[in-house]
């Protein structure tokens, strides 16, 4: 049953690997394949890492191998937000299929800090539709 379970789990944690790696080369701009690296890499390292404690069945691994995965599900999140940000605020293309830039107009240039509530919300988010 066990070798079963670890079958499973080391599977769909290599097709979710396999299919961040896909993704990465067909993503049109870097803020679709940070999303996709955050995503499905995070869940497919997490799935290998179960079928790891699963099949060495020791307490000393289990706690281990939890222990990466929460400190994976908790940063890798953080970090692909802080490279997001960080290209929004290099001016790195957006892609040119994105319908709308809810960020536009919402932040100081200078300082990098979004307005607060009491800013000016008249201004619109940028729609980047070439189409329209």
């Amino acid at each position: 049953m066990n070798e079963i379970l670890i079958m499973i789990l080391s599977t769909m944690g290599a097709l979710f690997v396999l299919s961040t790696a896909i993704a990465m080369l067909t993503k049109p701009d870097v803020y679709l394949r940070i999303n996709v690296t955050t995503k499905a890499a995070t869940l497919g390292l997490g799935l290998i890492l179960a079928s790891a404690a699963v099949y060495f069945a020791d307490i000393s691994v289990t706690t281990r191998v939890i222990s990466i995965i929460l400190f994976i599900f908790l940063t890798a999140p953080i970090g692909g937000h802080m490279l997001m940000r960080s290209a929004y605020f290099t001016k790195t293309p957006i892609w040119s299929g994105t319908k709308i830039d809810e960020l536009a107009g919402q932040y100081d240039p200078e300082t990098h800090e979004l307005y607060s509530e009491d800013h000016d919300t008249s201004i619109k988010p940028e729609i980047t539709d070439k189409s329209t």
